[in-house]
Order: C-alpha cells, then sequence, then structure tokens
C-alpha cells in the first residue's frame, strides 16, 4: 500500500496518542504523528474522541507491560469513535519485543509496528480500517527511516534531534539494545541540516538524542564525532544544545572541551552513573569503576564551574549488599547531583542480570530507595542555593499548572523557574520567549523570582 493510498483510507480520521517510556519514544511520536498529520488526520483530545489510538510503549520497566494492557483494555469501553471503527496501535518497544505475542495478551490491539517500522505505520493502519484485520511489522532494516518522516512537533521552540539509533553497550540489566538494534548514527551533515532548518522555523532549543550520544559517528566514520558535532550545531544560531544520554565510559576530554566552547552548550550534563559501587558497576558491564566516574566529574567541573550535574541510578541491583548501597549514597553526596532519576531494579527477560537470583527483600530494597532518595533531594536543595540571588534566563513554556497567573519555564542548567506574568502581559505572548529572572527563592524542586528587563 503506498502514499497514495493511505491517504484518502485515513483522511479525515481522528488519531490521540499516549507516549511512555524515554526521550526517543517522544520524539518518535512526533514523527507517528506528523505522517498522520500528512494521510489528512486530525489530532484528537483525548482516546474517546479518536478513530485511531495509539501507545509508544518503553520496556524498561516491568510495570509498563501492564500499564499497557491496562490502557488497552480500557479503549474497549470507550463510546464509538467519529468513524464508527477503532483502531487500536502499539509502537515502540514493546511491540518490538513482542510483535505478534502482543496479539494475545491484548485481544482488541489491530496494528503493532516496532521502533523500526514507524515508517509504514500509516499503511498498517489504513490496512486495518479497509479490512478489519490485525497487523505487524517489526522489521529490523528500517532504522533510520523514522527521522526521514514528516514531523508533527508538540513545541515551537524546543525540537529533539536524534543523531543515533540503537545501543552497542549491553549493560547486564538493560532491554534497549535488544529492542533498538546496534548503534547507527546518521549522516554529520543531515544533522547539522535539520539544525539550520529549525532555526529558520522559530527554534530555539534542541536536545540531540541517542541511548548514547558519546559514541556518535563511530559506526559511520570510524571515530566518534561528537564533540565535533556539538562544535558545528553551535554554529547554526540555535540558542540551547542538550543531549542525552551520555555513557560514562565514551566522555572524551575532547567533547568536555567542545561544551565549554561552544557557548549555546548549556551547562548540564546527564551522566548516568546507576551504582557507586565498582563491584555493582562490573556485574552491569558498565565499564568504569567508582573512581574513573569520580574523575570524570572532577575534570568536568574543572573545565565547566558550576555545571548541574544530573543522573540515574538503580536500587536493588541482584546481590546488592547494604556496602555496596552505602558506597552508592557516597558517592551521590560527594558529586552533589542537581536532580537524579532513581529506580528500583525491574527484572526484564531476556537480560544477561535476569538470571541472578537475589533474596534481598522487597522492603530492605525500598528503604534503601527511601533513603536515596532523600539524599537527592539535600543535594538538590543544596544546588539550587547557588542560583539565589542570581538572575538567570528562562526560556518559557508555559502558565504554572498550579497558578495560571505565574509563569513557568527552564533555566540553562535545566532547574523549573517560576515567576509572576508580568503586568499588561499574557501567557501566550510569553511561551517560547527567554526572560531573565531575579530569584529570591531557591527550592528542591524548582527557583523561583521575578521578571527583569523585556522577553527576547
Amino acid at each position: 500500500m503506498d502514499m497514495m493510498s493511505v491517504r484518502p483510507a485515513l483522511s479525515g480520521k481522528t488519531y490521540f496518542i499516549r507516549t511512555f517510556g524515554c526521550q526517543m519514544n517522544l520524539h518518535d511520536s512526533e514523527r507517528v504523528a506528523g505522517l498522520l498529520d500528512a494521510c489528512g488526520c486530525l489530532e484528537a483530545a483525548d482516546p474517546a474522541g479518536a478513530d485511531i489510538v495509539i501507545f509508544m510503549t518503553c520496556c524498561v520497566r516491568e510495570a509498563a507491560d501492564q500499564r499497557l494492557y491496562g490502557q488497552c483494555n480500557s479503549c474497549k469501553s470507550l463510546p464509538a469513535p467519529p468513524s464508527g471503527t477503532r483502531v487500536v496501535a502499539v509502537g515502540g518497544c514493546i511491540a518490538q519485543r513482542d510483535g505478534e505475542g502482543l496479539l494475545t495478551n491484548v485481544d482488541n490491539v489491530n496494528v503493532i509496528f516496532g521502533t523500526h517500522a514507524i515508517a509504514h505505520v500509516g499503511e498498517l493502519i489504513a490496512q486495518a480500517f479497509e479490512d478489519g484485520g490485525r497487523h505487524v511489522s517489526i522489521a529490523e532494516d528500517e532504522t533510520l527511516a523514522a527521522v526521514s518522516m514528516p514531523w508533527h512537533r508538540e513545541t515551537v521552540y524546543h525540537a529533539w534531534v536524534p543523531i543515533m539509533t540503537g545501543c552497542n553497550n549491553f549493560c547486564s540489566y538493560c532491554i534497549v539494545p535488544y529492542v533498538r538494534g546496534r548503534e547507527k548514527s546518521r549522516p554529520f551533515e543531515e544533522v547539522i541540516d535539520e539544525v539550520s532548518a529549525l532555526v529558520r522555523s522559530g527554534v530555539r532549543e534542541v536536545t540531540l538524542l541517542g541511548q548514547n550520544v558519546n559514541s556518535y559517528g563511530r559506526d559511520r566514520y570510524g571515530a566518534p564525532r561528537f564533540a565535533e558535532l556539538l562544535r558545528k550545531v553551535g554554529e547554526t544560531g540555535i540558542e540551547r544544545i542538550r543531549f542525552t544520554s551520555s555513557h560514562p565510559k565514551d566522555l572524551l576530554p575532547e567533547t568536555i572541551d567542545a561544551m565549554a566552547e561552544t557557548p549555546a552548550v548549556m551547562p548540564h550534563l546527564h551522566l548516568a552513573v546507576q551504582s557507586g559501587s565498582t563491584r555493582i558497576l562490573k556485574e552491569m558491564n558498565r565499564r568504569y569503576t567508582r573512581e574513573d566516574y569520580l574523575d570524570l566529574v572532577r575534570r568536568v567541573r574543572d573545565r565547566i564551574p558550576g555545571i548541574a550535574l544530573t543522573t540515574d541510578i538503580i536500587v536493588g541491583f541482584p546481590g546488592e549488599t547494604e556496602e555496596d548501597f552505602e558506597e552508592t549514597l557516597s558517592l551521590a553526596r560527594e558529586v552533589g547531583y542537581a536532580q537524579a532519576f532513581t529506580f528500583i531494579y525491574s527484572r526484564r527477560e531476556g537480560t544477561p542480570a535476569a538470571a541472578i537470583v537475589d533474596p534481598t527483600p522487597h522492603e530492605v530494597i525500598q528503604e534503601r530507595f527511601d533513603r536515596l532518595v532523600k539524599v537527592i533531594e539535600d543535594t538538590a536543595y543544596e544546588f539550587n542555593q547557588g542560583e539565589l540571588h542570581a538572575t538567570v534566563p528562562v526560556l518559557v513554556e508555559g502558565a504554572s499548572k498550579k497558578n495560571t497567573r505565574v509563569l513557568q519555564g527552564k533555566s540553562p542548567k535545566n532547574q523549573t523557574v517560576h515567576a509572576p506574568i508580568p503586568e499588561g502581559l499574557h501567557i501566550e505572548d510569553l511561551i517560547g520567549k527567554i526572560v531573565d529572572v531575579r530569584v529570591d527563592t531557591a527550592r528542591t524542586w524548582y527557583l523561583s523570582g521575578t521578571v527583569t528587563g523585556d522577553p527576547r
């Protein structure tokens, strides 16, 4: 089925996309929405008003499967959609991993498309409308097709820009390399051209995406070119550059230099540590030690004083002892993270760690998790005091959910900032603009203050 026959089949249909998981999934969702827009579809506000309901899934966490089954089942009780027929589609990592197996777990799903098959989602959905059948595509070969699809961006001022897909690292707890495949980098010039086009369309901030951006280019050019890419993206005129994820074992000195010397690169680095215990890091196949990581942090801070460091930490990896966990706590205190994503270990079938038997009671793991959260709250609060009484440029995202007279946005260090909307201005005038905020309150999760000067 080609685009010519897909468009009439989908034209005028309404769609709703729910996204679980990582930024790569958010970007994939924007591409799927763009494709449906190009087929003449219209976005619905909720699943009840949608002819097409799509779940973009993530299989990193165990509970994700149950949530997906619950969400799919809830579609059965929805009122009939505008067209009279509803097609339910599942994309993303669970779709890639389970393929047709999903059909047995959820009996009302019509379309399953893997992470490599999102370019075909239009024709799969069109076929489901035409024949009422169930269509599955989890081909392994179309890895970079998604990035050339049309694009329905959630915001006009920020864009996700994938620079690579897949991962070669095989951390022992992680399912990603199995469902997203091996690392494949996009051509250097293609990324630069995309960012240049985004700048022309009014985008002010880009986030470069990859499971491990530090090894960008190794597969395509024989050596990593991420440092060079950062500098070139900085020359496009984009005002803010962020990137994720960054594996500590691959963060090269030249990348730290590029971050320090490229004004548009924000002073924020997400550097996932996962554990502070060298023994556990070895079990995780992370390929660095506690000392390597702390040395890296020192080198980053020498070049970029005041940088915000954020991280991911897993509590309860199989076999983790109280001593191992204490090492994680002490590392978190020593680094002084600005923020951290903390997870209780989630067993994923098919990964090496799933074979390790662990007798540690859940209550013990939960209690450790709570202690870690407390340390992160302390370090985040401490870090934010550094901005007290300073004036920070804030990219405005919208009004605060709690108070519509207060704007909310992000500082260069990715802190959430609140400030009253200045007299005579509306939030619509400010979204996507940068305002200077003089900070008079610094809390664990946000900064707040007063707007000074004019928006720009």
